[in-house]
């Protein structure tokens, strides 16, 4: 899928601030910077979700500059990984990186408040870090997104990611504010994400949930998909 069918302005709108130009300092900026000092979950903590959890047939959703998939360690030497993102730019970012490591990704642009644009419900791992706090709506809606990664897992698949939220983690008087400027520039839409909330939406898509708060983030690994019912084609006789 290589067009914005089914992505709204809106999304596309927040979508738009990964220019290359932001791509370029994404690593200092968001990673070591925010999420390591104003977030206080450092990317080296994450990094380690990764390596605890990646597997030889991964998904990565809302990509970044692809630090931790060009860092991650894999089971085998040749993995297939499969990139989602609104954004073109941070899909060839990320692509770049990895085909530098000899991992040649599928990129698909899609939003991950719609069916992913995926081929098949196969995969072993999936991530999504840094990204439901852009996501619009609160848990009723954005919580929509956990369903449709787990309706592309695999059975004994893993989905692990974080995410700023505006209660039920430590904040500081420096977070507070990074997070009112980042929401007046419509890239943060998080106001009303809580832990609780953010629990309950993985519960529905997901029989294992284990969620832990770092800072200002949570950070989460969950399993045993629930999967949407799949609609029955069958002609009536």
């Amino acid at each position: 899928m290589d067009s914005t069918d089914g992505i709204s302005q809106v999304g596309q709108d927040g979508a738009s601030v990964y220019s290359p130009w932001m791509l370029a300092m994404y690593d200092f900026r968001v990673l070591w910077f925010n999420c390591g000092v104003v977030w206080r979950c450092s990317p080296r903590h994450t990094l380690a979700l990764y390596n605890r959890n990646m597997s030889a047939d991964h998904l990565d959703i809302g990509t970044g500059s692809g630090w931790h998939l060009s860092h991650a360690g894999y089971p085998t030497a040749s993995p297939k990984v499969t990139l989602v993102d609104l954004n073109r730019q941070p899909l060839e970012v990320s692509s770049r990186r990895l085909r530098r490591r000899g991992i040649d990704p599928v990129i698909r642009i899609g939003s991950v408040l719609a069916p992913l644009p995926v081929d098949r419900r196969r995969f072993t791992s999936v991530s999504a870090t840094w990204l439901m706090h852009c996501v619009t709506g609160g848990w009723d809606s954005k919580g929509k997104a956990f369903q449709h990664i787990s309706d592309v897992m695999a059975d004994d698949g893993v989905f692990f990611g974080a995410t700023v939220l505006d209660s039920g983690v430590s904040h500081t008087a420096l977070s507070r504010a990074e997070m009112r400027r980042l929401r007046a520039h419509n890239i943060y839409r998080n106001d009303t994400d809580d832990l609780d909330g953010l629990v309950a939406a993985l519960k529905r898509a997901f029989t294992e949930v284990d969620v832990d708060t770092r800072g200002s983030a949570a950070v989460w690994t969950v399993r045993g998909p629930r999967r949407a019912p799949q609609e029955n084609t069958t002609e009536p006789r």
